[in-house]
Order: C-alpha cells, then structure tokens, then sequence
C-alpha cells in the first residue's frame, strides 16, 4: 500500500505542472529588462504632462483571452524622469514619491489600498502594494521600483476569488534589471 500512495503522491505534482501555462521571457532592450509572462506581451506608449515635464510610459502588457485565467492582466511599464528630479539614492524624494504614486494608483481605481510594504529590487528603493477596486471584487497588485531616475512597474489584475495565485508572484517576482555594458564598468571599477 505504501508504494501505491509513493506512486500516486510522486506522479501527482507532474500533473500540476502540466496544467501551468508555458511562461516566455520577454525583455525589452530600450527599457533593460526582462520578465516572465504567459504568453506575448504587447507594447503601448503614451505621454503625460506632469510637473517636471513630459514622460514617455513604455507599457508592455498581456491580456488571457481565457476570463477563467489566475489574471486577467500582465503589466509592466516603465518610464525616465528628467535628470536631477528623481533618483533612488535620495531618500526622502523617494519615500514621498511612493507614497504620492500608491494614493494615485489607489484614487485611479477608486479602490481601497489592502496593503503595502517594502519590496527593493537589488540595493533599488521599492515598494510592493494591493488595491482591491470594483466594490472589491477585483484586485490589482503591483511591485515598484526606483533604479536611477528610471521607474519600473508591474502589475497583475484579476478577481478577487483568484487574487491568491502563483502566477501573480511568478510574473511579479521574475523581473531582471538588464544592466548596460557602461553601467557594469562602472560597477566592476
């Protein structure tokens, strides 16, 4: 009987794989990084006039066609602000940055921010945050971060019933800083 249920509980987790979706890396060369989504991102960019001037956002996104996928949403974004009005070594212009971009992304959704916390990328201030929205029953999450003046953003989206999936963490937790062959001289000097 033992070796049965070793069987069965040995086979099991192969069946689990199985069902995952294939994941791709992505990476984009211009923003320096790369991610793992479920299946091909596409790109969008808009600007916005805001008080240092004009930022270009280079979103990348991933939509399931399938309305019973872990989300329903894939999305990172990124944007440089201009030299000198933001940089992750300046820790006060930084923590008040987060906190302003956690209260916009909360007021855009009409949501209820569910939690925040610290969540650095490498030695790069970050923040990790949920907002549920719709009368709470969808759930956005997202994972920031500041590296140099470039801010960097994914995202996930989905319903509340599915709001805890490893697909969210995978997504959220695979981004890789691409670093330019001047930033590794300067950092192997």
């Amino acid at each position: 009987m033992r070796i049965i249920w070793s069987l069965i509980l040995g086979i099991l987790p192969l069946f689990t794989i199985a069902q995952e979706p294939m994941w791709r890396a992505f990476s984009d060369e211009a923003g320096r990084f790369q991610v793992y989504a479920p299946d091909r991102m596409e790109e969008k960019l808009d600007t916005i006039e805001t008080a240092v001037g004009q930022l270009v956002y280079h979103t990348f996104f991933y939509q399931p066609t399938d309305q019973q996928a872990d989300n329903l949403l894939y999305l990172i974004s990124y944007c440089d602000y201009p030299e000198g009005a933001m940089h992750s070594d300046s820790v006060d212009l930084v923590e008040s940055f987060f906190l302003i971009t956690l209260e916009t992304a909360r007021e855009s959704l009409g949501g209820e921010l569910i939690y925040s916390d610290e969540s650095n990328y490498l030695d790069y201030p970050g923040k990790f945050w949920r907002i549920d929205y719709l009368q709470g029953e969808a759930v956005m999450k997202t994972r920031a971060f500041l590296i140099g003046s470039r801010y960097y953003c994914l995202q996930t989206a989905t319903v509340k019933a599915r709001s805890l999936n490893r697909s969210s963490d995978h997504f959220l937790n695979s981004f890789k800083w691409l670093e330019a062959k001047t930033d590794k001289k300067k950092s192997s000097q």
